[in-house]
């Protein structure tokens, strides 16, 4: 479930809150602040797996209908 900040600026990109979900856990969580790792490596250690899946999700939501819509027109299908 997205989180919701009062104090911030609000992003109108597709996936904000998603994207701002999974930074928050992989900031917080044990690999980044006792191991010392960086979340680009805690990422792919698979930390905060269910918010990658579902930031995935939402940005591929994003570019699949215009992927869509571009191979039917290549196609030359209506």
């Amino acid at each position: 479930m997205p989180k919701y900040y009062e104090d911030k600026e609000e992003d109108s990109h597709p996936c904000a809150g998603s994207k701002e979900d999974l930074k928050s856990c992989l900031l917080e969580s044990a690999c980044v602040l006792q191991e010392g790792k960086t979340p680009k490596q805690c990422l792919k250690e698979g930390h905060c797996k269910s918010l990658q899946v579902s930031f995935f999700e939402c940005k591929r939501s994003v570019v699949s209908p215009f992927i869509c819509v571009n191979t039917a027109v290549v196609l030359g299908q209506p």
